[in-house]
C-alpha cells in the first residue's frame, strides 16, 4: 500500500527541506519522493539533513511541471496546514491514512506539500480530488514542509499496519489518471466555449466548481470514454447549426 504513495513537493526553495523530508519518509516505511521544480537539488545540505536516507534522495524523480509529477496517479490529495477559501473537500491526516489504507492497494496516490511560504496555489488545488488539513494551533499555523511530511507519513504507516484492512472494490474499469482527467477538462473546456456556454469573465469558477463535480465521481476510464463521446457528438452540432 505505502509503496503506491508518493510524496509530491512543489517547487520546494530550501534543499534541507528535502532532505529533512526523504528522513521523515524513510522513518516511516515510505519511499517515493517526487521533487516538482526544485530550487537546488541535488544538494550536499539535503544529504545531509537526510541523515542516511540517501538512497530515497538518489530515487527521489524530479519534474519540471506538476502535470508531469502526478500524471499516472488516480488520487491526489493536496496537504495544507491551515483551512483554504477553495471549496475542496478537507479531511484530516487520520481520515486520509485510513482511507488511503484501502484505495492505494490498488491506485497509484499523490499527496502534494507546497511551497514553503506559500503552499500549494489555486490551480494546484484544482488538480486535486480532496485537500488533507492538518489541525494546528490557531495562534502559530506555520508548520515546516518536513514536520507536515512527518505528521502524514506516520498516520499512512499507522494505517497499512491496522491488520483488519478492508479489500478494495473490483472496478470494470481501471480509474482515470490525472492526465487523462485533465485531457477530459481541457476538451470540456473547449466545448463549452464552442456551444456558447463559457462565458470569458465566469470560465474560472465555472470549470473549478465542473472540476469538483467530476472529481466526486471518481470516474473510471470507460465513463471519461463515455463523456469524451457526448462531448465529440455536442461539438459536431454545434457546427452544423451555425453552418
Amino acid at each position: 500500500m505505502l509503496s503506491n504513495i508518493r510524496i509530491v513537493l512543489v517547487e520546494t526553495s530550501h534543499p534541507g527541506n528535502i532532505g529533512a523530508v526523504a528522513r521523515a519518509m524513510k522513518n516511516m516505511c515510505m519511499s517515493e519522493l517526487y521533487l516538482v521544480s526544485p530550487k537546488i537539488f541535488p544538494s550536499a545540505e539535503a544529504t545531509s539533513r537526510a541523515s542516511g536516507a540517501d538512497d530515497i534522495l538518489a530515487a527521489a524523480v524530479v519534474t519540471d511541471t506538476l502535470e508531469e509529477a502526478i500524471a499516472d496517479c488516480q488520487l491526489v490529495i493536496g496537504a495544507s496546514a491551515r483551512s483554504r477559501s477553495i471549496e475542496v473537500p478537507e479531511v484530516p491526516p487520520r481520515d486520509c491514512a485510513e482511507r488511503l489504507a484501502v484505495e492505494a492497494q490498488d491506485k497509484k496516490v499523490a499527496i502534494l506539500f507546497g511551497r514553503e511560504n506559500s503552499g500549494l496555489k489555486n490551480h494546484e488545488l484544482d488538480c486535486c480530488q480532496s485537500l488533507l488539513t492538518i489541525p494546528c494551533n490557531k495562534e502559530y499555523s506555520s508548520l515546516n514542509v518536513a514536520a507536515a511530511v512527518q505528521v502524514v507519513c506516520y498516520e499512512l504507516m499507522m494505517a497499512s499496519q491496522q491488520q483488519q484492512v478492508a479489500e478494495p472494490k473490483e472496478l470494470e474499469s481501471p480509474l482515470a489518471s490525472s492526465k487523462q482527467m485533465e485531457s477530459f477538462f481541457e476538451h470540456l473546456y473547449q466545448t463549452l466555449d464552442t456551444i456558447g456556454f463559457i462565458d470569458p469573465n465566469k470560465s474560472t469558477s465555472i470549470m473549478r466548481r465542473l472540476r469538483r463535480l467530476y472529481h466526486r465521481a471518481s470516474l473510471d476510464t470507460k465513463e471519461l470514454d463515455i463523456l469524451r463521446g457526448i462531448l465529440r457528438k455536442s461539438t459536431g452540432k454545434a457546427v452544423q447549426s451555425n453552418d
